[in-house]
Parts: structure tokens; sequence; C-alpha cells
């Protein structure tokens, strides 16, 4: 296949980068490095340096690619993620969000390219009324990311319905960990996922941590979450890829690992390595209770199984956040 890797600089698009490569594919990375590391790209990988929202930029990349060899599937990467900020920022966030989509949508079907991946999260669920979240459930979210992702998903319904094409989306669940090799990882100065923080508390790189609510109704009375490992994340994009381009039909999976894990009980596995320093602040706006995903339909449709769990996860995030406080 060949593959336009849209945010392939970024945490999730360069491990996507990784398997992909490894299962010998084509790839072209296009990223505008906001929050993207330009070192994260392989050598021999093609590289744009473009942004989403803007026409000119898709229609440089799409044009100059597409005269060579058409694209098989283009994957997207590129949305503005923290559900806190989405709060106090709603207008940022639908514009990269949503209208970022739609570009990239309409520059597709002027070059004819049948197959979309996308990136979509578990926020789409809001408030799940079951344990498990199944992708027939209903869909309230109750942030701005959440929504912003979810009008995205209508869209590329609609437009692969009317043009013909085919979609894969996944709804992301926690993701944490690191490549195996060690070149790639969660690198960002202000980390806000979970794990990362925890980890750099119990390596001293931070002095504490905070505990966003204990007042949940949830086992220990902290947010519940389901965590998978990036990499296998990442392989799931390229069975998905695969799917679409072989089946000729679209596909809406939940990637998660099936169990739930409350803060706390990060911290304790995280503290078997180190002693995490914490103290518990007040409720963030628009967090959920519990997030756990139902994976039985990926594993199905796909025969994608998670190779890493939890202890494995907290244990290459460590691996790197030691390798790049030493560089």
């Amino acid at each position: 296949m060949k593959v336009l890797v849209i945010g392939g600089a970024g945490y999730i698009g360069s491990h996507a980068v990784y398997e992909l490569i490894r299962d010998n594919h084509e790839v072209v990375v296009m990223d505008n490095l906001s929050t993207g590391d330009e070192t994260f790209i392989p050598k021999g990988v093609k590289f744009y340096f473009g942004d989403i929202t803007k026409r000119e930029d898709l229609s440089k990349i799409f044009e100059t690619e597409c005269a060579i060899k058409p694209f098989d599937v283009v994957m997207h990467f590129a949305a503005k993620l923290i559900v806190p900020e989405s709060m106090s920022k709603p207008l940022e966030y639908y514009h990269n969000n949503v209208e970022g989509v739609r570009l990239m949508l309409e520059v597709m079907t002027e070059h004819n390219i049948k197959n979309v991946v996308f990136s979509s999260t578990a926020a789409v669920y809001g408030n799940p009324v079951k344990t498990l979240c199944e992708e027939d459930d209903i869909t309230i979210p109750v942030n701005p990311y959440g929504a912003s992702k979810l009008a995205s998903e209508n869209m590329i319904k609609w437009v692969c319905n009317a043009y013909k094409m085919n979609y894969c989306i996944f709804r992301y669940f926690n993701v944490a960990g690191a490549d195996k090799s060690l070149e790639i990882g969660l690198k960002k100065d202000n980390l806000t996922h979970l794990i990362p923080i925890t980890v750099q508390t119990a390596l001293g790189i931070r002095d504490k941590m905070i505990v966003f609510g204990d007042d949940y109704d949830t086992v220990d009375g902290t947010c519940v979450r389901d965590y998978i490992h990036v990499s296998d994340l990442a392989h799931a994009h390229v069975l998905g890829a695969k799917y679409i381009l072989n089946n000729n039909e679209s596909v809406l999976l939940n990637l998660g690992s099936n169990e739930g894990y409350s803060v706390k009980q990060i911290i304790d596995e995280v503290s078997k390595y180190a002693k995490v320093n914490y103290e518990v602040g007040p409720r963030r706006e628009g967090d959920p209770a519990s997030l756990i995903a139902s994976n039985t339909k990926a594993k199905e449709i796909l025969g994608w199984i998670p190779q890493n769990g939890l202890s494995d996860i907290i244990k290459s995030d460590m691996e790197y956040r030691k390798k790049i406080s030493n560089e």
C-alpha cells in the first residue's frame, strides 16, 4: 500500500509509520509539527510540512504524489486532543478537528482516493451507561473534543456513502507506552496523559502529581480508564487499512484492552518501580467516571489482539522516559 499519514510526526502517527514500514508499505508523512517531532520520521520516508486546515497544503501533496502513484489509503492523526483545553477553546478544536477533516475529504474526492483510516476517540461515548463501551452504544460527548470527533465521524460516513469510499474509524481508549526501539514515544513538555505523568513523578522528573477527584462512583473513587499500548494501536491501523482496501467495505471499531484501571491502580503499578508522590485535587470538567472498551469486534473483524498489558505499557514508557532524560 501507498499510505499518506497526516500527523505522522506525532506520538500515535509516528508509531503507525513504524508499523507500516515494518509491514513493507510505502509511507508519506504530512505534519505541521505543532506537536510532532521531525526526528520521529524514519530516514527514507518522504515528509511534507503542511497543515490539514490549509487546503493548499493538502492539494500540493496530493497533486505531487498522485502524479507518481495514487495513495491507496489516507490515515488521519492530526487532531487536537486535550479535553480540558477543548473546554476553554472549543472553536480551535472544531476548526482543526472538523474543518481539517472536511478539507482532507474534499481533496481526497478530487483525486479519487477511496480509503480513509480515521483516529476517533472513546470520548464520543460521553458518560457510558454500561461497564463496557460497544460500538453501537449511544454517543453523547461531554466535551468539545469528543463532540468534534463525533462530528468528523458522521461527516466521514456521509462522504464515503456519497462518493463510494471506504472508512475505518477507530475509537481509541487511553494510549500509552513507547516503541520497542525506544526511538519514538510520548515526548512533550506539557504531558496530559496519566501514565507518563505518573512515571515522571516516580523518576523524580516532577515533584508530585495531582489526582483529579477521588469521589467518583468507581472502585476507589478515582476515574477508571482502559489502557492500550501505542504499538498495539498502531498495528491495528495497518490491519484496518488492509481490511478496507481488500474488502471494499467500511468498519467502525473500538481499540482498547477490555479492562479498566483506576488512577490509584495506575499509581500502585508504577510504585512498584519507585515511590509516586501525589495529592488529590478537584475534578476536571468534562471527565467521565469510567471508560472501558469492548474490543470484541476488532478481534473478530481484524484478528487484532493486543500484545502488551498494563505492566508492559508502564515499563516501555519508563524506559523511554529514562532514555530521553539522559539525552
